[in-house]
């Protein structure tokens, strides 16, 4: 989302200082039709802006947004139908005196110039706030119960692990590493749009789970219980089990290097199952990557099925749940 708001910001900019421009160069002054087109392309700017605004709200709301992506072509139609209509509206249905005022710039300019200076450094703030600083996330499913539920409102700490260069898988000024039982945001760990897992196409979402594996952690799970370097994790107080059933290994016909490697290329779960979701591994976390498990065991589709997470796609920590207001609070 902050960088949809970063090239929106972008883009009032650009109608902001080229309104500058013309107030200077008055061609204002000169042609009221000129004043006219103008104030209906910058209606048209806050129409493209609102509609494609509202319907990343609506695809969130639906979990279809997909972060490795800046608009979706529906989003772009709902921005680009809003715009001709804003633009459209404001150009036939204009009052004539607000564009031919003797002052400088007329009206109907003055009152572009003072939202989109608004719009602009508002914007262009909260995208920088939301890249580098705190961001706040919807947990949209119970993977993470009861730890999280689904519709908790979150915030989540950016800068913990670093500060992240745009565009680049580069971080610096990190205040800590990564730590087992870390509860994290991440982007879903693959390159292949078309990559089914978890039920759905899970390319460009983010994901929120915990820590379980470091980079060269040896990771197994016996019946459901989790060893990390052969020693049995004890102080787990916030995994939940429902089943009442454990699922016994069904790994046996495959040997150990073609498990590990089937695992970090994310085929393990599409090869056995929900035979790995109790009986899992041996597999040993790669260096700069990391093993995520969801707090509801049994009901969490995470690194058991579609292996490690680079670092580089870690977000940053979960930080504080503000809605609704009865579970206000920070994660334990």
């Amino acid at each position: 989302m902050e960088e949809k708001l970063f090239w929106v910001g972008i883009l009032v900019g650009i109608h902001f200082f080229l309104t500058l421009h013309f107030r200077d160069k008055n061609k204002f002054s000169a042609s009221a039709s000129f004043t006219r087109l103008w104030h209906a392309a910058f209606m048209a700017v806050l129409g493209f802006v609102g509609g494609a605004l509202l319907s990343v709200s609506l695809d969130n709301r639906g979990g279809e947004v997909v972060t490795t992506v800046l608009f979706s072509v529906r989003q772009l139609a709902w921005g680009l139908a809003a715009a001709v209509g804003f633009g459209l509206y404001a150009f036939l249905k204009g009052d004539k005196a607000r564009y031919t005022a003797q002052e400088n710039p007329p009206p109907a300019i003055k009152g572009d110039l003072e939202w989109s200076e608004t719009v602009f450094s508002a914007v262009l703030l909260a995208s920088v706030v939301m890249y580098l600083f705190v961001q706040a996330f919807k947990i949209p499913s119970g993977s993470m119960r009861t730890t999280f539920l689904e519709g908790d409102h979150l915030f989540v700490n950016k800068f913990i692990y670093g500060f992240r260069i745009p565009y680049t898988h580069k971080k610096f000024l990190a205040l800590r590493k990564i730590k087992r039982g870390d509860i994290v945001i991440f982007m879903f760990p693959s390159e292949n749009p078309n990559e089914f897992q978890c039920g759905g196409r899970q390319y460009g979402k983010d994901f929120i789970k915990r820590v379980i594996g470091l980079p060269g952690d040896k990771v197994q799970l016996k019946d459901g219980a989790v060893f990390v370097n052969g020693v049995l994790m004890k102080e787990e107080a916030y995994a939940k089990y429902i089943d009442n059933f454990r699922y016994p290994a069904g790994s046996g016909r495959i040997t150990a290097s073609d498990y590990q490697l089937q695992w970090e290329k994310r085929t393990l779960g599409q090869m056995f199952s929900e035979y790995i979701k109790d009986n899992f591994g041996p597999v040993t976390v790669p260096q700069g990557q990391y093993m995520m498990m969801g707090d509801n065991r049994d009901r969490s589709c995470d690194s058991r099925y579609w292996g490690p997470v680079p670092e580089y796609l870690i977000k940053g920590k979960a930080m504080f749940i503000y809605w609704p207001p009865s579970r206000m609070g920070a994660p334990k």
